[in-house]
């Protein structure tokens, strides 16, 4: 069902306005229980994974493009520049999406599910940062993600465009108890591994995994808690040049260091499973 809108402040698209109000679209998305989903690839992969569309919003040019998945969904069509208004910058991607949000599942549920490999997320507050390190996860097949309960939620609009969609297509689950966590993790049979800057640590591509491991990341700056860092398993890092370290430089930001180690997480499972 297509509407033309002319008018910014009409009310039937309140779910898109105001979207340059961090805090507000926050409460927003929390209170109604949406996210936005931006562009025609981010939008497929969103109602391919199931989330039911609230409405769209798009100029007449990208009816066409998505009118093979919006079925009879509300399409709001306005003005290119009405929706460069709205959204507060040009939407190259052609659309807005609103859409429900399901419910997360039990960190329980997630684990019964039989994941091998897993990323747990300590306190990562930058929407972009978890967006990314969802898209790399997803590229190199992780099972699943856990969130800290301070952690970013991957379903704001930042964390899901950066993704392009990946979070739609690796499960994830928040912690309830951050303190008592990584026990319920060892307990259902992982072996948690705390990713560490420090080069005493061992190297990520010659750790010994087992079965089900638990890669730990952590916040921005400050890395991973001392409580998470004594509570791992196994502390590992990724070995830095020793020119580069000479430099001064003995890290990596948290998303190049998120994509190396799943990335020497997975040659050391292949490795594990043909020995």
């Amino acid at each position: 069902m297509h509407e033309l809108v002319t008018d910014p402040d009409d009310p039937r698209l309140s779910d898109y306005t105001r979207l340059r109000d961090v805090e507000l679209r926050k409460s927003l998305e929390a209170e109604r229980g949406l996210f936005l989903a931006e562009g025609e690839k981010v939008i497929r992969r969103a109602i391919g994974a199931g989330y039911p569309i609230r409405s769209v919003l798009t100029t007449r040019r990208w009816l066409s493009p998505l009118a093979d998945v919006l079925g009879d969904a509300t399409v709001y069509v306005v003005s290119d520049e009405i929706m460069s208004g709205i959204a507060g910058f040009q939407v190259h991607r052609g659309a807005l999406a609103s859409m429900e949000r399901l419910p997360l599942p039990a960190v329980e549920t997630l684990l019964d599910d039989g994941p091998r490999r897993l990323l747990v997320l300590e306190d990562l507050v930058d929407h972009s940062n978890v967006g990314a390190i969802f898209r790399s996860a997803a590229a190199l097949g992780v099972d699943g993600i856990i969130l800290s309960p301070r952690c970013a939620d991957p379903l704001y609009r930042r964390a899901v465009k950066v993704s392009m969609g990946a979070v739609f297509s690796i499960p994830y689950a928040r912690m309830d108890d951050w303190f008592e966590g990584l026990g319920r993790l060892r307990g259902a049979g992982f072996r948690t591994l705390a990713l560490t800057p420090d080069q005493r640590a061992t190297p990520i591509d010659s750790v010994k995994t087992g079965d089900r491991v638990a890669l730990l990341l952590g916040a921005e700056g400050d890395g991973l808690s001392s409580h998470w860092l004594e509570e791992a398993d196994e502390t590992v890092c990724i070995p830095m040049s020793a020119e580069a370290m000479a430099a001064g430089v003995d890290s990596l930001n948290v998303v190049a260091a998120a994509a190396i180690a799943c990335h020497g997480l997975m040659l050391t499972s292949e490795s594990c499973r043909q020995t």
